[in-house]
């Protein structure tokens, strides 16, 4: 799964990433958690990309509440097409969300021992999205967006069996392509991200914490047993 990640992307890169029109205004951010707002990258009516603001945890369009969206930080890709809260979003709702890398924790008995994990020489890191817009009882409407996730690759499976979708930049076009409707055409998508273009490295306890968002928390820690994992491929 994918609970939390970073960015640290400079606004000048994301911007020539994704051919955006304007400079966008994103700051670095080394915890982010769940129904919190992400950046993300969508298709506009004219065909251009843009940078928007969603709530992360998708909350279907018909949805009676928005704490429905705290359960669906993430889509499972082998199913997403078939789930009821994901199938239409996966045919005309879809985005990239942009990150520096993520965190998994390892169980050791009733322990937690957070990982970071990121593309080698620190590369940028791109999610396979999905976006809903939700009207609330008051009127408001909330736009709100979703992770998919796929098994781990041989590194991520040292911590976790799933791992988030991670696209290649010859495949953000493809995704975010509104001709494209049947997600059986974007299945070759859902493919784990190579384990030796990945690095993993275990770091401070302090990221449990969402109030936590430092520099600090991404930085290796020394003192934790090897438990087997191999660090880098």
């Amino acid at each position: 799964m994918c609970g939390r990640f970073t960015l640290e992307i400079p606004s000048e890169t994301i911007a020539e990433m994704f051919g955006l029109a304007e400079l966008p205004v994103v700051l670095p951010r080394y915890n982010v958690a769940p129904t919190q707002r992400v950046p993300v990258i969508r298709e506009s009516d004219e065909g251009r990309n843009r940078l928007d603001y969603l709530q992360w945890g998708l909350i279907p369009s018909w949805a009676k509440e928005r704490s429905v969206g705290y359960k669906m930080i993430n889509a499972r890709s082998e199913t997403v097409a078939e789930k009821p809260s994901f199938r239409q979003a996966v045919r005309y709702r879809r985005c990239l969300v942009p990150a520096s890398g993520f965190y998994e924790w390892l169980r050791e008995g009733k322990a937690k021992l957070p990982h970071y994990l990121q593309i080698r020489d620190n590369g940028p890191m791109v999610f396979a999205g999905l976006w809903e817009s939700w009207k609330a009882p008051e009127g408001e409407t909330v736009e709100s967006c979703t992770i998919l996730t796929t098994a781990a690759n041989h590194l991520v499976a040292a911590v976790h069996d799933r791992m988030p979708v991670i696209l290649h930049p010859d495949e953000y076009r493809t995704w975010l392509d509104r001709n494209l409707t049947d997600p059986a055409g974007l299945s070759r998508l859902f493919q784990p991200y190579p384990a030796d273009l990945m690095e993993i490295r275990p770091v401070s306890p302090l990221v449990n914490s969402p109030k936590n968002d430092t520099a600090q928390l991404i930085e290796r820690i020394e003192d934790v047993p090897d438990k087997g994992i191999v660090f880098a491929l």
